[in-house]
Formats: C-alpha cells, sequence, structure tokens
C-alpha cells in the first residue's frame, strides 16, 4: 500500500468572521477530507515535517514555515497586490510594504494556485514566473447550499421580518468600499418597493477603508435596508433561499464565494460588468455597468417571470460545472503531480 502524501494546511482565515479566504478554505479541507483520505494524509498548522506545504492566508509564521520547508510549497493567491486598494485603509508607506511582502510571499511558493485564469498575466507583472500559477476554481459543497422549498423560505422571512411576497435583493461580503456597498444603497433608494438586506460587516474594524462613511450609513440605512452584521456560514444558505437575487455591485473581485453559493440554491446573479466574471460564469449572469442600469435590471428580474426563470436557469447550469466529483479530481492530480514532480526534494 503507498504510503499518503502527507499535507501541511496553514492557514489563519477562519479566525475572523465573514471572509471568503476562510470560506475557501474550509471547503478545501472539507472535500480532501470526504474524497481524497485514501491519498494524503492533511493536518492543519502543523509543526510536524510534511510533504507539502499549503499556505492560505499571508502571515509572517506561514511565510517562515515554506522558507524552512524541504518539501514542496503550495500558495493560495485570493487577491493580488492591488485589489486591497479599497478594501483596507493603511498609511501609503505601510500599504507599499505589505504589497511588496505578498509578491515576496507568493514568490517563495513552488506553485500558487489563482481561482481565476485572468489573473494570471497580473501575477506574472509582478515578477512570478507564469510556470508556476495554476488554475484551480473554488468550490462550494451542494450538501451545505442548496434550494429550500416554499414553506421553509416562508419561515426565513417571517424571522427577518420581511412579507412572504416581497421581492428580495441580496448583497454578501465585507462592509467595505471595493465590495460596492454604497452603489447598493443608492440603488436600494431608486426601488423603495423591493427589500435589500446584506450579510455582512467589518471584518477589519476600522482600517477598514471608507469606515467611518460606511459606518454611518449601516447605523442609518434606508427603510427598505437590512444589514445583517456577519452571518456565520451555517446559517447563509438561509439568507441565499431567502433572497430572489444575488446583487453584487464590487469593483474587483477574484472569484467569490457568494456567488458559488447563490447559484447553488438557483438563484439569478446580477454583476457588475467585469471581465473577471467572463472566464468562470459563461455569461450566465445578468450584468449591469452603473446604477441606472441596475435599478433597470433589478425591476426586470422583478417584474418578468420568463427573464427571472431563464436566469435562475442559467444559475443552475453554473453550479453544476463546479461539480464535487470535477473539483476534487483537479485537486487530487495536483498534489499527487506536485509531490511526484519533487520526490527526490521531499525525500532528502
Amino acid at each position: 500500500m503507498m504510503e499518503k502524501i502527507k499535507i501541511n494546511m496553514l492557514s489563519l482565515a477562519d479566525t475572523v468572521e465573514g471572509q471568503g479566504v476562510g470560506s475557501a478554505y474550509k471547503e478545501l479541507i472539507k472535500l480532501l477530507d470526504e474524497g481524497a483520505k485514501d491519498l494524503f494524509e492533511v493536518s492543519i498548522n502543523s509543526h510536524k515535517k510534511a510533504d507539502i506545504i499549503h499556505a492560505h492566508t499571508t502571515e509572517p509564521q506561514s511565510y517562515i514555515k515554506m522558507k524552512l520547508n524541504k518539501g514542496v510549497n503550495v500558495a493560495y493567491c485570493h487577491f493580488l497586490p492591488d485589489t486591497l486598494d479599497g478594501s483596507l485603509k493603511l498609511p501609503k508607506f505601510a500599504f507599499n510594504v505589505f504589497k511588496k511582502y505578498v509578491v515576496k510571499f507568493y514568490n517563495t511558493a513552488d506553485y500558487l494556485v489563482v481561482v481565476n485564469p485572468i489573473f494570471i498575466n497580473d501575477l506574472v507583472r509582478y515578477g512570478i514566473k507564469r510556470e508556476k500559477i495554476v488554475y484551480i476554481p473554488n468550490y462550494v459543497s451542494k450538501e451545505q447550499f442548496y434550494k429550500k422549498n416554499k414553506s421553509e423560505i416562508k419561515k426565513i422571512k417571517e424571522q427577518l421580518g420581511i412579507p412572504e411576497d416581497k421581492f428580495v435583493v441580496l448583497g454578501a461580503g465585507q462592509i467595505q468600499n471595493r465590495k460596492g456597498v454604497l452603489d447598493f444603497i443608492k440603488v436600494a433608494k431608486k426601488l423603495p418597493d423591493v427589500q435589500f438586506v446584506w450579510c455582512g460587516g467589518f471584518s477589519f474594524g476600522k482600517i477598514t477603508d471608507g469606515y467611518e462613511e460606511l459606518k454611518k450609513v449601516v447605523d442609518n440605512p434606508p427603510k427598505n435596508v437590512i444589514f445583517t452584521g456577519i452571518i456565520k456560514r451555517d446559517r447563509m444558505n438561509d439568507m441565499f433561499n431567502m433572497a430572489d437575487i444575488l446583487f453584487m455591485p464590487s469593483y474587483n473581485e477574484l472569484f467569490p464565494m457568494t456567488i458559488l453559493e447563490a447559484v447553488n440554491c438557483h438563484k439569478p446573479l446580477l454583476l457588475r460588468d467585469l471581465d473577471l466574471y467572463e472566464d468562470i460564469l459563461f455569461n450566465k449572469y445578468v450584468k449591469g455597468k452603473n446604477n441606472k442600469e441596475f435599478v433597470s435590471l433589478i425591476k426586470e428580474l422583478k417584474d418578468d417571470n420568463n427573464f427571472y426563470k431563464k436566469q435562475s436557469k442559467n444559475s443552475k447550469e453554473i453550479s453544476e460545472f463546479y461539480s464535487k466529483e470535477n473539483i476534487l479530481k483537479i485537486w487530487r492530480d495536483f498534489y499527487t503531480k506536485i509531490y511526484n514532480e519533487h520526490k527526490d526534494k521531499v525525500e532528502n
């Protein structure tokens, strides 16, 4: 019997609630636990020797462990240095130092896993070798995120004080400028007969970019907007089911977990028209360039039943593409391949 490949997952992503990075990390751990125990022995933040170190977050302790590791190093790229703009408010000097550190961190890895192929060229421009960058999409469990029935949805709405027949637009993610939260509010003001709900909070507190302005909005939202605060992940399936559509006016992303969670519930997607979605969502979503278009498209989704059904079907098709079997096979093949390619290094 072949000895199992030892993989040490390094992550502090689940220490801060409401991060997509933490969701992606937990999904991968669960995926490997359910479908790859025959091949891999997975540990988390272990100090023991491993064949493969997979760093999910960019803490200095993970950087040091990769530097000292004699096995293979893998790093997850959940953000580009430039996507930090609009997320965190730091002094310019500190920001520049951190950006350089992130590039150094990525370069320390033997392989860099990206969740969206559009960012490969950007990473190459940062000086990272193209041949070490690997595209593996995110994945969301269909056991955890799935479509509920009408009576269950009615109960969820009741708990939130939302009438059963009210059309609900959901936004989800950290409250920060990059996520387009202020646009979400502006669109809501134009549609007073529609209920808007934003699930998420200030995961990084006062260093969030635009904190002061955003905090005022969150504390005094329009009548048709609910800010739920950070919702634990095991309750987010209820939020997606309660909503009629997922509306994400983000200005930049890589591959939001919220999109995969929503499509598992067959909810239509309304997204900002960004190039980054084209390769991963196959044009099976509704897109707008500005708030005027967002308002018009929400009205169409609300009032045109055929249009709504078509977009719901599109979301179901996205969900089917990102199947458990497909993504599990990619990870099994990837870890096995890099272990075999570096076998001499690992065993010495």
